[in-house]
């Protein structure tokens, strides 16, 4: 009977008992990440730059019945990142998940040669650094629990290019192989590293973008429409439970098929059924 209740308990909480690490946590892909978690069975700690939302999110789980801590922090800062798995650790007891979504410096588009060195430094700083700082700091936490899985954000940006987004494809790339470099050191030491590589998503940006930008990027979409944060979350709360057990260093698409290559032309499709 015991046996039963335990394979019942995995399939519908995935991560019961478990406390997870969500950083960029309060809005879009971040805050649909925590929400997931905690209804998956995790404890969770949000952090971001933005301490009102943060806040607010942290309020509706703890609401909800769950466990939820909310620390404000700049993740590119190593202070900041040590005193968020602090704070953590203080407030649960352990860090056994980490999903590294915080990003930043984000451009206009801009043709290579006329990108300002800044703006290129402050993608790589927002986006790239806070990765690379938040699993220096995650995985001694981790490794002192038993183990754990970390999930980077990165982006269909990061296995292919964008015309006028040098900084943030770069960054996205970084984060790629940062994920493959951390997850062959620990492999053997009981900490999993993946990477997720969204297509567009409605996120609160895309939402401002409005309905004609919407279109658009459904365009260039197989699935012909973008994605929803509640699916990349639910490929996080998998990467992050034993039923990926024997995945680590991949990254994974949620593109609706954007990476596959170029869909049929409608017009082909159809004459095949004639």
């Amino acid at each position: 009977m015991t046996a039963a209740i335990d394979r019942v308990s995995s399939a519908t909480l995935p991560l019961d008992g478990r406390v997870a690490l969500i950083t960029g946590g309060s809005r879009g892909i971040g805050a649909a990440v925590a929400r997931a978690m905690a209804e998956a069975g995790a404890a969770v700690a949000l952090a971001a730059r933005s301490r009102d939302s943060l806040e607010q999110l942290a309020d509706e789980l703890n609401n909800d019945g769950h466990r939820a801590l909310a620390i404000p922090a700049d993740v590119s800062n190593v202070a900041d990142a040590e005193r968020m798995i602090a704070a953590t650790v203080e407030g649960f007891g352990r860090l056994d998940i980490a999903c590294n979504n915080a990003a930043g410096g984000g451009q206009r588009p801009t043709r290579f040669a006329e990108l300002p060195v800044e703006a290129y430094d402050s993608a790589i700083a927002g986006t790239l650094r806070s990765v690379f700082v938040s699993m220096k700091v995650e995985i001694p936490a981790m490794l002192a629990s038993g183990g754990g899985s970390i999930i980077n954000m990165a982006s269909t940006a990061g296995l292919e290019g964008i015309g006028g987004l040098a900084g943030y494809v770069s960054a996205k790339h970084g984060i790629v192989g940062l994920t493959r470099s951390a997850a062959l050191d620990y492999a053997d030491m009981g900490i999993r590293v993946n990477a997720l590589a969204p297509g567009p998503i409605l996120t609160d940006a895309m939402q401002n973008a409005g309905p004609q930008m919407q279109a658009h990027a459904a365009q260039a979409i197989p699935m012909r429409r973008v994605g929803l944060p509640h699916e990349v979350a639910a490929a996080v709360v998998w990467l992050a439970s034993d039923q990926s057990s024997f995945i680590t260093g991949a990254t994974i698409p949620v593109d609706g098929g954007k990476l596959a290559g170029m869909a049929p032309f409608r017009g082909v499709a159809d004459l095949r059924h004639e």
